[in-house]
């Protein structure tokens, strides 16, 4: 402001100068000229730190921004109080940034080995006490929630590692049928569910495929069956391929408490929040006070290769 108040006022001060014949036209338009080169200077140099500012905030990759360039003296060099605030704000902002994606790196690669390593040590087991023949019929039960439970919380620590990773899923994307997915995941579904009062149903009055993770989508569709499944107690979940949808419907039993609409229970959040990760909606709908009814909605749907 003050380089532009100083270039009016010698503006001025030149027409005055002409106006009263002070100097001779030539002469005034020279000099207005000449103030006029002057302010666009001294505007350029008070604006190259910021310039320089927004080229490097322009061209930043918080995976792979160098930190190094964003400098305090190297950016804000012979600049005003303001600008190297601002500098030296972004620069603290960017490393925080740079903490948090390596404190994420860390936590996802050290939680993925060290949970995944004793389930696969328990699965392993399990299946060995299973091959026993002369392991008792308790026994036998026992190995079998042991396997069941170790399912899902293989289930679980998928589902919580695809939320922690920020940038990288961790999942390779592929073009995969949502149908063929669903009846694998079903095969698991029941076996999970095995000694619980619960009949799972497949429909497939349509068929559509996706590009993305499949595994992803399994996690998805899982939460949603034990959400599903812990609504009703007992009866029939019914999962249905729609055209660019997918639907997991149940009813309560006579006997069981539904949750209530603001007890949606921590499956449905890790749904919900899968959902968002990957832009495909999801809604829950209660109707008639005991029908559960949730719907993910796929916005860009594949048709399915021939």
């Amino acid at each position: 402001m003050l380089i532009f108040g100083m270039q009016l006022v010698a503006v001025v001060v030149a027409c005055l100068m002409g106006y009263y014949d002070v100097a001779p036209a030539g002469a005034v338009l020279l000099l207005i000229v000449i103030v006029s080169a002057l302010a666009w200077l001294a505007a350029q140099r008070v604006w190259r730190p910021v310039s320089a500012l927004a080229r490097v905030i322009g061209s930043w990759d918080e995976g792979r921004g160098n930190l190094d360039a964003l400098q305090a003296d190297r950016l804000a060099n012979r600049a005003d109080g303001d600008v190297a605030a601002l500098v030296r704000g972004f620069h603290a902002f960017a490393s925080r940034i740079a903490g948090y994606n390596e404190r994420e790196r860390n936590f996802t690669r050290d939680a993925s080995h060290e949970l995944r390593s004793p389930l696969t040590v328990i699965k392993m087991s399990t299946d060995m006490l299973a091959d026993e023949s002369n392991l008792s019929e308790f026994g036998q039960r026992s190995v079998q929630r042991i396997r069941r439970a170790t399912r899902e919380m293989e289930a679980l620590v998928e589902a919580l590692l695809i939320l922690a990773r920020e940038a990288d899923n961790g999942q390779g994307e592929e073009d995969f049928v949502v149908n063929d997915v669903l009846r694998d995941e079903l095969v698991d579904a029941r076996e999970m569910l095995h000694g619980h009062p619960i009949e799972l149903q497949f429909e497939e009055p349509a068929t559509f495929a996706l590009h993305g993770s499949p595994r992803v989508f399994a996690v998805l569709c899982w939460q949603l069956i034990r959400h599903a499944s812990q609504y009703t107690g007992q009866g029939t979940v019914l999962v249905t391929v729609l055209p660019g949808a997918v639907s997991v419907s149940a009813t309560a039993g006579a006997d069981h408490d539904p949750l209530a609409p603001g007890q949606q229970g921590f499956e449905y959040a890790i749904a919900r929040r899968i959902s968002e990760r990957f832009a495909w909606p999801l809604d829950l709908r209660v109707q008639g006070g005991n029908r559960y009814v949730a719907e993910i909605r796929f916005p860009q749907p594949l048709p399915v290769p021939i």
